[in-house]
Parts: C-alpha cells; structure tokens; sequence
C-alpha cells in the first residue's frame, strides 16, 4: 500500500501553492508534531507533494492538476471528500 490517504487540492498561482504548502507544514507540525518524510517539487513547477507515510498532500496548479489526472488514476478508491 502507498499510502493510507491522498489529499489532492489546487492552488491558484504559485504563491498560493506555496502557502498552502508552508501552512500545512506548520500546522501539522504544530498540532501532530510531525514533519514531512519527504517533500518533492515547488511551488514554481505548480506541483508539490508532502509525504507525511500515512497521509500524501498533492498540491497542483491546475494545469498540473489536468495533466497528471491523479483522480483519472485512482478513480477506483474510495473518495472521502469531495470540495469543488
């Protein structure tokens, strides 16, 4: 099994990307005193992946987003939650 969770969100422009990214670390930190076991891309390639081993962040722009189709991929998994 990858992971338990995938959470897969959009941000609107680079900066956003990047606070997303930087808010989620810091809260979970905060509050579960975890940190990332790895952390893959930036905000400046519209695509960043915070690996928390139970827990995968996908944060896309969202021409990303379209392009990798992660929700195409996994369309057989239970979805949880669904905000558009």
């Amino acid at each position: 099994m990858i992971a338990d969770y995938f959470i897969i969100c959009t941000g609107n422009s680079d900066r956003q990307i990047k606070a997303l990214a930087d808010n989620v670390r810091e809260v979970i930190k905060e509050k579960f005193g975890k940190l990332p076991v790895n952390v893959e891309g930036r905000s400046d390639s519209g695509w960043v992946l915070m690996d928390y081993g139970d827990v995968i962040l996908h944060i896309f722009g969202e021409r990303e987003r379209h392009y990798y189709n992660l929700e195409g991929i996994w369309r057989t998994a239970n979805v949880l939650v669904s905000i558009q």
